[in-house]
């Protein structure tokens, strides 16, 4: 099994919908911002958005456990790496998972 680096590619807020639905004063993220890197294969690494860790973590398993494509090869050209966002709505963050060459540590 290898690790994997998750990275913040983007951070985005859609003022439209939070207008309509969000409370007072919502804005981008709180949590993450652009370039924001961690590192993982089985546990949610600290630091990173519980919510973020839901929306990845199957990716995050799959790729550290080898897996090249998803969704039958018509998603991510780039093997071993994927793409994803957190579950906000009026605020998601976009994700890049990809796979290390650093194997994981047998504790």
């Amino acid at each position: 099994m290898k690790m994997c680096k998750i990275e913040v590619l983007k951070t985005t807020f859609d003022a439209e919908l939070s207008k309509e639905y969000g409370c007072d004063g919502l804005g981008p993220c709180p949590i993450h911002t652009v370039g924001d890197v961690f590192y993982g294969h089985f546990a949610k690494p600290e630091g990173l958005c519980d919510d973020a860790w839901k929306a990845m973590h199957h990716y995050v398993f799959a790729i550290a456990h080898e897996c090249d494509s998803f969704f039958d090869g018509d998603w991510i050209k780039t093997p071993g790496v994927a793409i994803c966002s957190c579950c906000d709505g009026l605020r998601p963050v976009i994700f890049k998972i990809s796979r290390t060459e650093e194997a994981v540590k047998k504790e």
